[in-house]
């Protein structure tokens, strides 16, 4: 029996999965909604995953997910090396960095800014970031090249973006991760006049709040987690910024995770490009209420969800605003 020849990749990013991995995120964010203000963290996160994992399934590719809840014996289901996609062997080969529910906290405190997120890509288009932390430091569009520099000072970055941005020092507004580990950031930022913002949870939307006028926030800077990285990188990516991660190893037992993905060089700067390589189209839907999404809405005869989908060849952005009448509850 012949077979019919791969689909290239670039070319089912055009045609099909744009508005496909909203569906995608969509699933997971539904699922996950009946958990909010529960106090139950695990089960709103299992919800996501079970929904997100079924969604992707579904549809006509070869999947492989590169950053995912864990590593196999981690995680029962979206492991790394987890292959996902009706297509198996035939499709189009797609790489899927994902988090099935960025902020499980938040949806069991009924918090804001809790997201369903997943970037793809075509096959080795996305840095395989091991489990750890990264030093993050980003800023929107608009800016010259070299704006940043992650081996540098907080208050050398800073000052560079001021300048660059022609403001002084003390109009430049930061969002940090609200943890004891980011102490002595907040206190240079504030040094220097700066405002900070203090965010609970949820660092992906912390660094896509920089591309975003109407949040005020110039600047995302702190250690979060490496994969979360990479999704907000390739977000970065779709719609222009800058951004640098520095993966920060604990123990020996981080250290040897990441030579197991091959990476030697651990004190190394990743640009913007060195986390997401080629063509991705990332989205997101909002769980509970936040500054990029609304969450959830149930109301008498249907749930309400808002989504946004990016693709980074195209440069397109669009929100997506969804009525569901049908869902599993």
């Amino acid at each position: 029996m012949l077979r019919r020849p791969r689909v290239p990749a670039s070319q089912v990013l055009d045609r099909v999965l744009v508005l496909e991995m909203v569906r995608v995120t969509e699933a997971a964010a539904v699922a996950a909604s009946k958990w909010i203000g529960r106090g139950d963290n695990d089960a709103a996160d299992a919800a996501a995953v079970e929904a997100m994992r079924e969604a992707l399934n579904e549809l006509p590719f070869d999947g492989t997910v590169v950053i995912g809840e864990g590593e196999r014996d981690e995680a029962p289901m979206l492991y790394i090396g987890e292959k996902v996609g009706s297509a198996q062997g035939t499709g189009p080969k797609i790489n899927i960095a994902l988090d099935p529910l960025e902020g499980t906290t938040l949806t069991a405190k009924a918090g804001p800014n809790a997201l369903c997120v997943l970037t793809i890509s075509e096959e080795g288009g996305l840095l395989n970031a091991p489990d750890t932390y990264m030093e993050k430091l980003a800023i929107g569009p608009g800016y010259p090249d070299g704006t940043i520099d992650l081996s540098k000072s907080v208050g050398h970055n800073i000052r560079s973006i001021a300048a660059a941005k022609g403001v002084e020092p003390n109009e430049i507004i930061a969002c940090v991760l609200d943890r004891p580990r980011h102490e002595d950031i907040i206190a240079e930022l504030r040094a220097l006049g700066c405002g900070v913002k203090l965010i609970s949870d949820g660092d992906v939307a912390g660094v896509i709040a920089v591309t975003d006028p109407d949040t005020s926030i110039d600047v995302y800077l702190g250690s979060g987690g490496a994969p979360e990285g990479v999704l907000a990188a390739s977000a970065l990516r779709c719609v222009g910024g800058q951004m640098q991660g520095r993966l920060v190893f604990r123990n020996d037992k981080e250290i040897a995770r990441a030579r197991r993905w091959g990476i030697e060089d651990l004190d190394r700067i990743y640009s913007l490009e060195d986390m997401a390589k080629s063509d991705c189209i990332f989205a997101a839907t909002g769980v509970t209420d936040g500054s990029l999404l609304k969450g959830v809405h149930r109301r008498t005869n249907c749930l309400t969800t808002e989504s946004i989908v990016m693709r980074a060849s195209s440069g397109t952005v669009r929100r997506v605003w969804a009525e569901h009448h049908k869902w599993d509850d």
